[in-house]
């Protein structure tokens, strides 16, 4: 099909087209399992082309994200897998719009590479296609730029785009939030994509063993437990916003608890945050040991072992707690809305 495109001239430039063709052929399998029925177009094209299905939205709000997965890809490059780091692309994406109730549509993926090597592109897509089934989004779209001299031939960079969709009667801001609110947690499942620049230089990656098994860490390397995807909670806010009035959610990514959690505080409201409570995963307490970091720093870089945390009336706080595990999540409550100027406080 693509046997004419082929550029000499071009592949002595360091650009191979037609491995370009194989990787979208390679990745057509994984891309495949994330069709949903609003989808119009095929790969391939200039274009994904999807159709909004508005049943039930009166008044529909498209709502949008984007993120790349940071320098987190080096411990991909180190531990040469390149199958899970998709999930945390869409994963930053989508947990970022579901905060205010949307739910996601469809996706789009960007990989600059020094090198296309085929089958590491069509891995590093079917951990995209991975993230999209878990958020019941498709991937309509994407682009894979081959780019020596910019990067490395081993290396890549990664960025996603997703649009979801919510009834503006359905937006979730903290207008109603009030002194009282329960403040539910919903846990990481590790470090996530964020503070990796800290994190590699506390362990210094590049130099030292990172594949061996680490007592503190269950037995699990560092390499390991580093990469372990981050957890997109789709599904579970999903299934809790059609049937309880949540009044904020923060997606707790770069900067913590202090940075992240205020963004769904009103003014003259604070999240006061019982540490006691804060389940804290075996991964930062060994950061903060082997690098000598605070409490306050580690809870104003980190997630802390809390990727989500939600906000909703006393009284619903049951029913929530019951929805989420129903869902697949282990929901604890780390604290409640109380009146004060700042808008977060942790008993540290």
């Amino acid at each position: 099909m693509h046997e004419n495109s082929r550029s000499d001239v071009y592949a002595a430039a360091g650009v191979d087209i037609t491995a370009g063709y194989k990787a979208v052929e390679l990745m057509k399998k994984h891309i495949a399992k994330t069709m949903t029925s609003g989808v119009c177009s095929d790969v391939g094209g200039f274009g994904g082309l999807f159709e909004l299905d508005l049943t039930g939205i009166t008044r529909p709000v498209l709502v949008s994200g984007t993120d790349g997965v940071g320098t987190k890809l080096k411990l991909a490059f180190l531990m040469d897998k390149h199958d899970t780091v998709g999930i945390d692309c869409v994963a930053m994406c989508v947990n970022d719009i579901i905060c205010c109730g949307a739910k996601p549509l469809f996706f789009l993926d960007y990989i600059a590479c020094g090198k296309n090597y085929p089958e590491k592109i069509a891995d590093i897509v079917s951990g995209i296609c991975e993230g999209c089934v878990q958020s019941d989004a498709a991937l309509i779209g994407g682009e894979t730029a081959e780019m020596p001299g910019f990067y490395p031939v081993d290396e890549y960079d990664l960025a996603g785009y997703c649009t979801g969709v919510v009834d503006k009667s359905k937006i979730i801001d903290n207008k109603t939030m009030k002194a009282g609110d329960v403040i539910i947690a919903l846990p990481s499942s590790g470090v996530h994509s964020n503070g990796f620049s800290l994190v590699r230089k506390v362990f210094d990656v590049e130099n030292s063993d990172i594949t061996s098994p680490v007592e503190e860490l269950g037995g699990k390397s560092i390499g390991e437990t580093l990469l372990t995807p981050t957890k997109i909670y789709v599904k579970p806010v999903m299934a809790l916003t059609e049937k309880i009035r949540v009044k904020g959610i923060s997606h707790i990514t770069g900067g913590g608890f202090y940075e992240n959690i205020p963004r769904s505080i009103p003014e003259g409201l604070c999240a006061d945050i019982d540490r006691s409570k804060v389940k804290v995963l075996p991964i930062f307490e060994l950061l903060a040991k082997t690098g000598g970091i605070s409490e306050r720093d580690m809870f104003n870089t980190f997630n802390m072992g809390v990727g989500m945390s939600i906000v909703v009336a006393p009284e619903d706080a049951e029913e929530a707690l019951k929805i989420l595990e129903d869902n697949g999540e282990a929901p604890y409550i780390i604290g409640s809305i109380i009146e004060a100027d700042e808008k977060i406080h942790i008993n540290l």
